[in-house]
């Protein structure tokens, strides 16, 4: 395995057509062209001030903390539902694994009207839930929270499910048999092999929350300072000040990229 190893790194490089290198570079730029407007567009002098105000701070804490708190939701109850979708046989699964990756192709104003009609104060289970607790869900945090946990939980369930789907269940079956317990090879076994792909889950799952728009303005609202996360705050800096969306953006866009590429390792062995 050794010798195998070492002769795939000692592989020569081979030139690749040209034609898939234009094909390449041509996707490169789908991606890079938007980013260089950006940066073209900083108004650099500015920067600093532009993202220090107390708008943007409070956005930006927002914006960590309902990012965070819904990746950990989506580990608390994305994890049992991957290995339920992955390793138990049920009556209409293939409808649960729909409804679970329906958040993915739905657009996300309509994903927040879904949850308005479910969770406000008049919703199906908004109003029992305001008229036993007074807890109002619309146009508050744990809204917002809500709203991401929503659009961002699919990406935790989708990959962990591809992970349990893909791993070797002889290593789970050996640990059984010398006796060790459902649980302990769940935890012990199972949990630590799929890790690198929890890891990616979760990454995925914080960008996608650190970055929600539709389904927050829409279930959420945008009041500054108390359901304003930063894409909100652009949406409000564009009709007002081009350079604060500008810097903000960039704010966005250098907070994501720090996050992906630390765990760029980790990403990509679990993929």
């Amino acid at each position: 395995m050794t010798t195998g190893s070492s002769s795939r790194r000692r592989r020569p490089h081979r030139r690749p057509p040209l034609l898939l290198v234009v094909l390449a570079g041509l996707g490169l730029a789908v991606f890079a062209i938007p980013l260089f407007g950006l940066l073209v567009r900083t108004p650099w002098v500015e920067v600093p001030g532009l993202i220090t105000t107390d708008v943007v701070l409070e956005a930006l804490g927002l914006s960590i903390a309902v990012s965070l708190t819904a990746s950990a939701i989506a580990l608390l109850v994305g994890l049992p539902l991957a290995w339920l979708l992955a390793r138990v046989e049920f009556p209409l699964r293939w409808l649960v694994r729909g409804i679970v990756t329906l958040p993915l192709v739905l657009p996300p104003v309509v994903g927040g009207a879904a949850l308005l009609f479910a969770l406000g104060r008049r919703g199906v289970l908004g109003e029992p839930l305001y008229e036993a607790t007074g807890i109002l869900l619309p146009f508050s945090v744990w809204g917002v929270v809500a709203a991401t946990t929503f659009v961002s939980l699919p990406f935790l369930v989708i990959t962990v499910e591809g992970a349990l789907r893909n791993l070797d269940e002889r290593y789970e079956l050996a640990a059984a048999s010398l006796g060790a317990r459902r649980w302990a090879v769940m935890r012990r076994v199972t949990f630590p092999m799929i890790a690198p792909s929890i890891v990616a889950g979760s990454v995925l799952t914080w960008a996608r929350a650190f970055g929600e728009f539709g389904a927050t303005i829409t279930f959420a609202g945008n009041l500054a300072g108390e359901t304003q996360t930063l894409p909100l705050a652009v949406f409000v800096a564009l009709e007002s000040d081009r350079d604060a969306a500008v810097a903000i953006s960039l704010l966005m866009v250098v907070v994501s990229l720090i996050v992906l590429v630390a765990l760029r390792d980790r990403w990509w062995r679990s993929l």
